[in-house]
């Protein structure tokens, strides 16, 4: 069997399994969309499935869900674009640093659209800062947890499964045959 094709078809399985847990009832924010996205930047050979797959997947998921959001598609293609450089040699430690990344960068861009496409807030360096500040406060303690933490947690989970079981399921079925 083509092993390019085995391993291209295995990484967009694991992208497609991870989406489908975004309509699963899960505790809130505690999703795997920068995982996903750093998961396909890392995995992919061509540099245009990194975000292609990745991206039908997610829109596929937010049919079930309801309207996509422009704000979570653009923090998606800028981690995916951080993660094409920064994961090029990925080590535990390397996954770690891009998922807190990747958790902190969806915070920044969707509230600055928040900022930006709303009037709650100036359109001035003091009205970003009272935006990002009224963001850090919705992220209070829930029921579920804080949802800035539920948002690393669920980078860290996701990161962890993904790439791990492509590693588990890569030492299993790619082994080099003794001759």
């Amino acid at each position: 069997m083509n092993s390019v094709f085995t391993r291209f078809s295995t990484v967009a399985v694991l992208i497609l399994l991870a989406t489908i847990s975004r309509i699963l009832p899960h505790p809130f924010n505690f999703t795997p969309i920068g995982a996903i996205a750093l998961f396909g930047a890392a995995q992919f050979n061509r540099k245009v499935f990194a975000f292609m797959i990745p991206m039908v997947s997610m829109l596929l998921s937010d049919l079930f869900i309801g309207a996509p959001s422009l704000p979570t598609y653009v923090s998606f293609v800028l981690i995916a674009t951080f993660g094409i450089f920064f994961l090029k040699k990925f080590t535990f430690g390397r996954i770690i640093v891009a998922s807190l990344i990747a958790s902190i960068s969806f915070f920044l861009i969707t509230n600055f659209f928040v900022w930006f496409q709303s009037s709650m807030y100036p359109q001035s360096w003091a009205g970003l800062i009272a935006c990002y500040t009224a963001g850090l406060a919705f992220y209070q303690q829930t029921f579920w947890g804080n949802l800035f933490l539920n948002t690393v947690m669920g980078d860290f989970f996701y990161c962890s499964v993904l790439f791990g079981s492509y590693y588990g399921i890569q030492r299993l079925t790619f082994k080099p045959s003794m001759a």
